[in-house]
């Protein structure tokens, strides 16, 4: 398929009501926090294996959208795949001597695992098959405003061994946001999605994972999750007609008038504005939730 031809950005905004988003394993899997501000965070990494698994549920067993980083997945068996495909006998921890080779494995790799051709990859493991530079990138995710976590008691009845049976419950804990408006921005580089082969359907499948991947991903202790808006910046060429900041610093996110001193508990509690007049020329903007 033919790679885009366009440079993109984007916004999602996104909310958690009484779950835990993304927890922190250094924190007891506390939701996580910047400590200066104590705004919620949420990975980069977090948000592909969510874009991840809702590719796997969405493209199962299709050509061309195998997912590269999944569950238990062994990545040199991945990698072997491309060497048995194109009939080429691997030599540990190195690429093939004849440069075309070389190109052409990363290119099968890209061709065939969705996630590589967005993300990129390096797979330079014992079975070697090059590395790339993925065109689609994301920042963390931080929450607008400042949330507390709450660390909320929990009661089993029953028992995991026999010899507690005399016990009436066991307890546990788990950590909650009680309500965060989350925003991350996105970026989408036509220059690097020709070397991946990143095409218009696959642009249209990130946007819908983007919408959706929340709505495949329910758990207790997730709580709601919602993805709330898409705003996305399309260039008129590969190169850009505008820094990423400057799309950016045009979505404006505020507390609905005369709340401000209360804290937020709905996607309700927040106006959000795009300041259109401030878009550069060749720039065009599009609402896509």
């Amino acid at each position: 398929m033919t790679a885009i031809a366009n440079r993109y950005e984007f916004v999602l905004l996104f909310d958690v009501t009484n779950g835990n988003p993304n927890g922190d394993p250094d924190a007891g899997n506390l939701p996580r926090l910047d400590p200066e501000t104590n705004q919620g965070l949420v990975t980069d990494v977090c948000l592909k294996r969510k874009i991840r698994n809702y590719v796997a549920l969405e493209k199962e067993d299709e050509p061309g959208h195998g997912i590269y980083m999944q569950e238990k997945s062994v990545l040199n068996q991945q990698h072997q795949k491309a060497y048995e495909a194109l009939e080429i006998k691997p030599e540990a921890k190195k690429l093939p001597k004849d440069q075309a080779k070389a190109r052409e494995l990363t290119a099968w790799m890209c061709g065939n695992f969705f996630d590589v051709r967005t993300f990129g990859a390096v797979m330079t493991t014992e079975v070697n098959a090059g590395q790339v530079r993925g065109p689609v990138q994301l920042a963390f995710a931080t929450s607008i405003d400042p949330v507390v976590p709450m660390e909320v008691s929990i009661t089993r009845m029953a028992v995991t061994n026999e010899k507690d049976l005399e016990k009436e419950r066991t307890m546990g804990r788990k950590h909650i946001v009680p309500y965060g408006l989350y925003r991350v921005h996105g970026y989408v580089s036509a220059k690097l999605a020709e070397r991946t082969g990143f095409s218009d359907d696959d642009l249209e499948l990130l946007w819908r994972s983007l919408t959706n991947m929340f709505e495949h991903d329910r758990s207790a202790a997730r709580g709601e999750i919602a993805a709330r808006k898409l705003i996305v910046f399309k260039h008129d060429n590969p190169m850009g007609n505008a820094p990423a900041h400057r799309l950016f610093d045009s979505v404006q996110i505020t507390r609905v008038e005369g709340e401000q001193e209360t804290p937020a508990r709905s996607y309700q509690n927040y106006v959000i504005a795009i300041d259109r007049e401030a878009i550069p020329a060749g720039v065009s903007v599009e609402e896509r939730l």
